[in-house]
């Protein structure tokens, strides 16, 4: 099963104030989502998110979000291939559901489906 393309990317920052302004010169696009615990941007068709401390998930690196039509499916492929489910499925609301797996290098990668 092919992919729909790179949706996300997350990025983890120590300082939520200090990095908006530096991502937001960057992209060229102002901020479209913005709590305490998340600043968002939208690039064309990408969704590129700052998290403070790497949020729950503790990133201590960006992760790339591939957009997929069946998660299941893809999470099995993936699993047969090598890689381990570091988070499983989980709803992050709008229809979105996410699961990321860590390949044989310790490399972690998104995988995301939009109902």
């Amino acid at each position: 099963m092919t992919t729909l393309g790179i949706k996300t990317v997350l990025h983890p920052v120590t300082d939520l104030a200090a990095a908006k302004p530096v991502y937001a010169a960057l992209l060229g696009v102002p901020v479209t989502a913005e709590s305490p615990y998340y600043v968002g941007f939208e690039v064309g068709d990408t969704h590129v998110g700052l998290v403070p401390g790497g949020g729950p998930q503790g990133m201590t690196a960006p992760v790339t979000y591939w957009a997929v039509p069946d998660l299941e499916a893809k999470l099995a492929e993936l699993t047969a291939a090598g890689a381990t489910v570091a988070e499983p499925i989980r709803d992050v609301g709008a229809g979105r559901r996410v699961a990321t797996v860590v390949d044989p290098d310790g490399n972690v990668l998104g995988v995301l489906q939009d109902r």
